[in-house]
């Protein structure tokens, strides 16, 4: 399985939220550059960028942060928040980055987001956020009318190869990731899932390994020690 580190940006800092809200902010570091190398050194291959500031307003509050990052090399990184034109994906790209994450405007334009899967492939993915079972949107602020896995299915048959799908009640409370949802998603034969929010042990880790899933993403339980990334990669990593 692999293993993606997070680095959530707000500002130029690297943040996590509590449950998406901005009003429950963490700053864990100044330098994301510098957070990006000790992953690294702990065994990283990939890293998850989101731009929190991008996902609430749309703007590229923390372009020249991720272009930094990406500079750096090493790593494969994938990028959301705020992503919602083909001209913000191709920016992205152009600065190395593997794929870009489509979240919001998978919702609000679903048409679009079928004609970057087909035109882009792998370097599309769409960020399902639920709360309450139900996607979430604009900045976890507003929730839609459709159902986190029946979206994914819709997204599934609409070309897009990976989901993040991540349960919003969970993330950053470090009280585990919703299993029984991954183990639905598990059914969706042929699509990639992500596992994102409130993953915190390695138990939980084996699990989702153990039913297909394909990628987690580790956030505040590393930023506050409760996973060490390091063993977490030796124990459950795949290049």
């Amino acid at each position: 399985m692999q293993i993606f580190p997070a680095i959530d940006l707000s500002g130029g800092q690297v943040v996590r939220l509590y449950q998406g809200d901005y009003d429950q902010m963490t700053i864990y570091g100044q330098d994301p550059c510098a957070v990006a190398r000790d992953f690294m050194a702990a065994g990283a291959k990939y890293l998850h960028v989101v731009d929190l500031d991008g996902a609430r307003d749309g703007t590229l509050a923390n372009f020249t942060s991720i272009a930094a990052i990406a500079r750096q090399g090493g790593l494969y990184i994938e990028v959301g928040g705020g992503i919602r034109t083909e001209e913000r994906i191709r920016q992205y790209l152009d600065l190395g980055v593997g794929r870009c994450i489509l979240g919001t405007i998978a919702v609000k334009d679903f048409d679009f987001t079928a004609r970057m899967a087909r035109t882009y492939g792998d370097q599309i993915a769409v960020g399902v956020d639920a709360r309450d079972g139900y996607v979430a949107v604009n900045g976890w602020k507003e929730l839609s009318a459709e159902k986190g896995v029946d979206f994914c299915r819709r997204l599934h048959d609409a070309g897009v190869g990976t989901v993040i799908y991540t349960d919003i009640s969970r993330d950053g409370a470090e009280q585990g990731t919703n299993l029984e949802v991954y183990r639905e998603l598990s059914k969706i034969e042929g699509l990639a899932v992500t596992a994102s929010g409130g993953v915190s042990s390695l138990e939980e880790l084996r699990q989702l390994e153990a039913m297909g899933t394909r990628a987690a993403i580790l956030g505040k339980a590393l930023y506050t020690g409760r996973l060490e990334l390091k063993t977490v990669i030796e124990e459950v990593g795949a290049c």
